[in-house]
């Protein structure tokens, strides 16, 4: 009967730490990359708000039309 109660409280333990993480994965707000046709982030709040942080920027080989 050992056996069982053991293995019956690994089974709930890990049952609640991914009812927990669930939790948390839900809570946290994703960043708003590409918003508004931007290739960052922009910043919303503080001194700083309006710029854009993370330009990615591709170098095209095409230099016929520059």
């Amino acid at each position: 009967m050992g056996r069982f109660t053991e293995l019956l409280k690994n089974f709930a333990n890990n049952s609640l730490n991914k009812k927990k993480e669930n939790v948390l994965l839900r809570a946290r707000k994703e960043v708003g990359i590409n918003d508004n046709g931007t290739s960052g982030f922009t910043i919303k709040e503080g001194p700083n708000k309006g710029r854009v942080l993370g330009h990615i920027s591709v170098k095209h080989s095409n230099t016929k039309f520059q």
